[in-house]
């Protein structure tokens, strides 16, 4: 509740007026990557975030939760009813925060694992119907780093889930690719053992090429005209 209750406390006005002085106006990045490749890690080496873009990213809510209901994050406590109601709340509160910054037209980074191709899909079309540039970033793993940093994990999932989550999601690469389009489809491999500084610093300037790019769409044009109009009058 308390999630709801700070987003609200910002008018739309406000979410409008940061839109059109916004660094990332009209730009979506999406995160896909399965469990322990390590999104978070490279969201802030990246440096999304200091290029104006907000995360929308249910996990964050849903640990506060379970930590605010005494539960640690045990895959027991995670699937059991009220880990799911919990899940859920933060689900709502993440998708009324999206809703403002849509509304809003900013930078976007939606953080999700990449499992659910269709869900995705739907997304990308929505933002691109109203103007958004999109691009996706794919934090890749082995299937053996996935696995380890799983069981390091406070919030870890079981060996089989793991495996089958890695694999569905290795399934779906073919298919970002097309959504996205070779441009904006950006891998980085966080594999133990690579040189994750050299991916990162490839993946940041590729973004930042992105971000930069001149917006080049009718409808978000049109938008941006009438919101600046509308600050003059």
């Amino acid at each position: 509740m308390l999630g709801r209750t700070s987003i609200k406390m910002k008018t739309f006005k406000t979410f409008l007026n940061e839109g059109v002085n916004d660094p990332a106006i009209f730009k979506a990045v999406f995160l896909a990557g399965g469990p322990g490749s390590g999104k978070s890690f490279i969201v802030g080496k990246t440096g999304l975030t200091s290029m104006g873009y907000r995360v929308s990213n249910s996990d964050d809510a849903f640990e506060a939760g379970l930590k605010k209901a005494g539960l640690e994050m045990s895959p027991e406590n995670i699937f059991s009813i009220k880990g799911q109601e919990l899940r859920g709340k933060a689900t709502a509160i993440t998708k009324t925060r999206l809703e403002m910054y849509i509304k809003g037209r900013l930078g976007l980074v939606v953080d999700g694992t990449g499992k659910n191709l269709e869900k995705m899909k739907t997304q990308a079309k929505d933002l691109k119907k109203i103007g958004y540039d999109v691009a996706m970033i794919f934090v890749n793993t082995d299937l053996e780093t996935a696995m380890a940093r799983n069981r390091a994990r406070a919030r870890k999932l079981p060996d089989d889930m793991v495996k089958e989550y890695w694999q569905e999601i290795q399934n779906n690469i073919g298919a970002f690719q097309t959504l996205f389009g070779k441009k904006n489809f950006l891998v980085v491999d966080n594999s133990d053992g690579k040189d994750w500084t050299a991916e990162t610093l490839r993946a940041y300037k590729d973004v930042t090429r992105f971000t930069e790019a001149p917006i080049d769409n009718a409808k978000s044009k049109k938008w941006i005209a009438s919101e600046k109009k509308k600050k003059t009058r």
